[in-house]
């Protein structure tokens, strides 16, 4: 008897352990409630920072919705970016999205069925009020209009950076994945997995591409900002998350991370 009062003894610390609240501490946490946009803040190119006067980031059915139902005029680089509150160093992001609808009449060419997630970004309240990009990687999100053609997802461009791919240096803005063609209107998984200087982009469960030591460059399209302020060749380590607006509605939904 006395042996087995240690082991159940035991058996209750285990137990206590696994339902103790800082267990889940490596599990994904839902930074986007479907309900609202708490958590989350809007800097749009020249606008002040939580500023979105037509409304560019709302919620409709527990989705995430880049919509330009309310935009008039020109388009006018309104390029814009909707940033969670807090940054992160190691993690794996996934979400969801699909393209919808038709791309706002002025937006530029490129933004046709084209939106991503910025990571390593700078943080919202740095950005200039006419800066037209974050400093940041974007594992970009790219779907074909019509069947027959072919068009690459989770994709990476560098806005103010540079990446190490296949063990070189590269000053390209944009590479292609390796992923399938998707079309527009279906819904597609993506995953981001960020640790010590390692990208992995992850689509439908397939490794797409693979890229190292992210860092500050200004070999790309960014514009506006200050680059006095930064340090160029710096290795990136920590930054924040946002989903971007380009110019073509698009849903996101199920956007969770885990640290690691």
């Amino acid at each position: 008897m006395l042996k087995i009062i240690p082991l159940l003894s035991a058996i209750i610390m285990l137990s206590a352990c696994a339902n103790h609240p800082h267990s889940n501490k490596n599990q994904f946490e839902t930074i986007f409630n479907g309900n609202d946009l708490s958590g989350w803040i809007v800097k749009t190119h020249r606008y002040k920072l939580g500023e979105d006067p037509d409304n560019t980031f709302t919620v409709h059915n527990g989705m995430l919705r880049v919509d330009y139902t309310n935009y008039t005029g020109e388009f006018d680089d309104r390029f814009s970016h909707i940033y969670y509150e807090k940054p992160f160093t190691n993690f794996h992001l996934t979400l969801e999205y699909r393209f919808r609808g038709e791309m706002y009449t002025g937006a530029p060419s490129f933004a046709k069925l084209n939106s991503g997630v910025m990571f390593y970004a700078q943080s919202p309240d740095s950005i200039l009020q006419n800066q037209n990009w974050p400093l940041s990687i974007e594992m970009q999100f790219l779907a074909a209009g019509r069947k027959g053609t072919t068009r690459t997802t989770g994709n990476v461009c560098t806005p103010g950076t540079d990446i190490y791919i296949n063990g070189a240096l590269t000053k390209e803005h944009c590479i292609n994945s390796s992923s399938d063609t998707y079309y527009s209107d279906n819904w597609v998984s993506a995953e981001l997995i960020v640790n010590n200087g390692d990208v992995t982009h992850i689509i439908n469960g397939k490794t797409v591409l693979e890229y190292k030591r992210p860092q500050i460059g200004f070999t790309g399209t960014i514009k506006g900002i200050d680059k006095s302020a930064w340090d160029e060749g710096k290795v990136l380590s920590e930054g924040y998350i946002s989903l971007q607006s380009e110019g073509h509605p698009i849903d996101f939904k199920n956007v969770k991370i885990k640290a690691l």
